[in-house]
């Protein structure tokens, strides 16, 4: 029998870019968009999945995708809930290694105009299942997280 567990974590990114919150909601409302951004290097480095692709960024609407890195096959799978153009995003999303989930979570993005540009605010409440990634899978995925936006304040320079 598998032994079964879950890890529950939240983590918080705050992060300041020169930008209007409408530019940068609209870094996530695209898929040419987020491609340019959103790769932290490893799925650069990763062979295209078989699996399905899509972005249907609407309430309602999914976003799939998938890569094989390093013989494991990964699928990401989200599901839009909230969307408030330049101010809101709420969406969870499912992430599965060889066809097994390995975590569930919920990811709300706020985009709060300033002086200077916009505050981008994002809180992530995750369950991390069965120790796949071991007990350090929060902090991993708030590491990858944070390289993502470090590759947005790039895309959006």
């Amino acid at each position: 029998m598998t032994e079964r567990s879950v890890l529950h974590d939240t983590f918080v990114i705050e992060r300041a870019y020169p930008a209007s919150p409408s530019r940068v909601f609209a870094a996530f409302a695209s898929r040419e968009a987020k491609d340019a951004w959103g790769d932290t290097g490893d799925i650069a480095e990763a062979e295209p999945s078989t699996g399905p692709v899509e972005f249907d960024f609407r309430v309602g609407g999914h976003e799939r995708f998938g890569n094989v890195y390093q013989g494991v096959s990964y699928t990401y799978d989200a599901l839009y809930y909230d969307i408030v153009p330049g101010q809101r995003l709420v969406y969870s999303y499912e992430m599965y290694a060889d066809g097994v989930r390995f975590s569930v979570s919920l990811a709300t993005i706020e985009f709060v105009e300033t002086d200077d540009g916009t505050t981008l605010t994002w809180t992530e409440q995750g369950a991390y299942l069965d120790g796949v990634d071991g007990p350090d899978a929060p902090r991993l995925r708030q590491g990858g997280t944070s390289e993502m936006l470090d590759g947005l304040a790039k895309y959006l320079a």
